[in-house]
């Protein structure tokens, strides 16, 4: 391992001695798992630091600025990702994980890095830990064991069945024992590898690292007094910038904008509800469909494409429509604009929850997302001002957070608490 490096002056590291290679790995089920470690790893300077990132090459397209360093790295699809999520089922096996330990350490071999930064790989667990490499996850605070959180039934089987309220009920009952089944395929092979279990609560599975690097502000997602290891990142919003749609300069602002990105994540087929929810108000309407559906109508006030510069659509826009994911939201936060989260998963409900409570946007079951509903929620978050005045208000908060600032303390911290 190379001499841990000391800041100078400038932050960066001194050049009398060689550079950290510092290697981000992201899982590439989602485009926010990518996107986040790719925020990192584009904020460093490379004359400070030799930058590795490894990912699946299925977003290759979108992250042109990481082509002098990616390296592929297999990830399972995205669709059986979300088929599993959507239905409750364990996201990862023990075979696919065996498969994830034995592609990174051969990664880790080959590249030899001297700090690993990991968006949900959670293979990096074991793999990281087995070549005494430091390790550093990003995550979000709700994944931590360090929240408190309050957890919504997500939209599930049962869900359609059974309803809300029971569903809710049932949910609150056997949430631990699901956590705790999702716990066993990692924890079963860290027993192979000698490696202690984590336990039965999966956030812990989720946030197993050395630092827990957490995309998100802590005016609006708390955690305990008590978390060591655990720091703020502040908002990592990505937008792809070779992706500019040829109306972009054309577009109709004299009416409020509104921006609906239902992202990587969320259910595409909510898209037309949305659209036409929309269609009869005097709005002017910018939509992405992150290239999963085709649309077979398109209404008179909607501009659509693949995609498009979301920070600059979410900074023009007087709503964002979204997943509720935080990729999406962060965009919002940054853009000072509010947020209409149509949500579906777990980990959208968790995110919405605390932005809902703090007054940034509202919250819409995916189950429950009708014309009609949707647009009385877009004619009444318009219309009362305190959503617009909670927007500003973080958007000033989200100022306070620089990464190309904090990102190279916390790499020598990770690497000081190692050696």
């Amino acid at each position: 391992m190379t001499a841990t490096q000391s800041p100078n002056n400038s932050g960066r590291p001194d050049s009398s001695v060689h550079k950290l290679r510092i290697l981000f790995i992201a899982e590439a089920v989602t485009l926010a798992h990518v996107a986040r470690p790719a925020v990192l790893a584009t904020s460093l300077s490379q004359a400070a630091y030799e930058v590795l990132f490894a990912v699946d090459p299925r977003y290759n397209d979108l992250f042109p600025e990481l082509d002098e360093f990616r390296h592929d790295l297999w990830s399972i699809s995205s669709e059986q990702f979300l088929n599993a999520l959507a239905k409750g089922q364990r996201l990862y096996t023990t075979k696919v994980l065996e498969r994830y330990v034995h592609d990174d350490l051969e990664l880790i071999e080959r590249l030899k890095p001297d700090l690993i930064v990991g968006d949900f790989r959670l293979s990096l667990s074991i793999s990281a830990r087995l070549k005494s490499i430091p390790y550093a996850a990003i995550s979000n605070t709700y994944w931590t064991t360090h929240s408190n959180n309050d957890y919504t039934v997500p939209q599930l089987p049962m869900t359609r069945l059974l309803g809300i309220g029971l569903s809710q009920v049932l949910f609150n009952l056997s949430r631990p024992l699901v956590f705790a089944a999702h716990c066993i395929p990692l924890n079963r092979l860290r027993k192979e590898h000698g490696l202690p279990s984590l336990g039965h609560d999966l956030r812990a599975v989720y946030s197993d690292a050395d630092q827990l690097w957490m995309a998100d502000m802590s005016e609006y997602f708390p955690i305990s007094p008590a978390a060591k290891n655990c720091h703020y990142l502040g908002p990592l919003p990505w937008s792809p910038r070779n992706k500019i749609p040829p109306w972009w300069g054309e577009l109709d602002e004299d009416k409020p904008i509104i921006y609906v990105s239902l992202g990587s994540s969320g259910q595409v087929n909510l898209l037309p509800i949305v659209l036409e929810a929309l269609s009869t108000l005097p709005l002017t309407v910018i939509a992405v469909t992150a290239g999963r559906t085709q649309l077979t109508s398109i209404p008179d006030n909607a501009h659509i494409s693949e995609f498009l510069p979301g920070d600059q659509a979410a900074e023009k826009a007087a709503l964002m429509i979204c997943n509720g994911g935080s990729l999406s939201t962060y965009q919002a936060i940054q853009g000072g604009t509010p947020v209409l989260g149509i949500v579906g998963n777990l980990d959208q409900h968790l995110n919405m929850d605390y932005l809902t409570s703090s007054g940034i946007g509202e919250s819409l079951r995916s189950e429950h997302a009708t014309v009609v509903r949707v647009r009385k929620l877009i004619v009444k978050m318009l219309t009362e001002t305190r959503y617009e005045e909670a927007s500003q208000q973080a958007r000033l908060n989200a100022q306070k957070y620089n990464v190309k600032v904090s990102l190279p303390e916390l790499i020598q911290n990770a690497q000081r608490a190692r050696n």
